[in-house]
């Protein structure tokens, strides 16, 4: 029942914004884009936070007039930087976050834009890219992990910021187009073709690119990093090809195909060979 209603209600909605994009085209444009990038879950409150972050020392970093969490397990001089998806928060690491101490290394963990802790009611890459780099240059990390829409914001992140330190990279199903994304937002609300152009020049007007143009695999062409692309072939959030297809273009990247895992590629053999690509343990 509650599917039937779900699928009720986006069909109703975009049936909305069609209608809207004729007679107040701006209006429409700007409604679509705001269902798009404000994520619906992924708060948390910090006199509640989850077990897993609360031995964290925390300290909140005011950028560009926001301001973002970070998390923080002090250890030697191997630094991970740990960057989470969409609607989630710096907690999804929570089973991974054994394996990272064992190896003795500091951990750090950030919440992106509009989730866990941090400021905003919009994600963008762009702006999560930003917070990575300001995290970057106050932690130092040696090795980025990545998971799902953070593992392609890991990735746009060092095209842009060319980090010279950053040795190693780990991705974990994570997507490579935005016209992918893009795609599956408009067949979920059966958007127009006139709507879909009216979205793609809001991006353009607001980041100055064409959904073609933002694309891990085209950004994977720079990366020179050693790295790790993790995806499972069941994963239904992810289709198993976008992580194909960022494997296909960064050419020193080894990639594993996992089953069964789905999208949150949660396994304890996986863990065991990230650990050992990152720090040989």
């Amino acid at each position: 029942m509650k599917k039937i209603k779900y699928f009720i209600l986006t069909k109703f909605i975009g049936l909305y914004i069609n209608s809207l994009s004729y007679v107040n085209p701006k209006k429409a444009s700007l409604l679509a884009y705001r269902l798009f990038s404000e994520p619906r879950i992924g708060r948390l409150k910090k006199e509640d936070l989850p077990l897993a972050l609360q031995d964290a020392k925390t300290e909140t970093i005011f950028h560009n007039e926001q301001h973002f969490e970070t998390y923080f397990w002090q250890g030697n001089e191997n630094v991970i930087l740990l960057i989470h998806g969409w609607e989630s928060n710096a907690s999804r690491w929570e089973k991974l976050l054994p394996y990272l101490k064992k190896t003795g290394s500091t951990i750090v963990a950030i919440d992106a834009p509009a989730h866990g802790l941090s400021a905003g009611k919009e994600f963008n890459v762009t702006t999560y890219a930003s917070f990575i780099d300001v995290a970057v240059q106050k932690f130092q990390p040696n090795f980025l992990i990545g998971h799902s829409l953070g593992g392609a914001t890991c990735v746009y992140y060092q095209h842009k910021y060319q980090n010279k330190n950053l040795k190693k990279m780990v991705l974990l199903g994570a997507p490579s187009d935005l016209k992918t994304l893009i795609g599956n937002y408009k067949n979920l609300l059966s958007l127009n073709s006139k709507m879909e152009q009216l979205l793609e020049n809001h991006f353009i007007e607001k980041f100055n690119f064409k959904f073609d143009d933002f694309s891990a695999q085209i950004f994977g062409k720079n990366l020179n990093v050693e790295g790790i692309i993790a995806h499972d072939i069941d994963d239904t959030i992810v289709a198993f090809s976008e992580g194909k297809k960022i494997a296909g273009s960064w050419k020193n990247a080894t990639f594993i195909e996992t089953k069964g895992l789905g999208h949150s590629m949660h396994d304890d053999e996986l863990y065991e060979k990230i650990i050992h690509f990152l720090v040989g343990a």
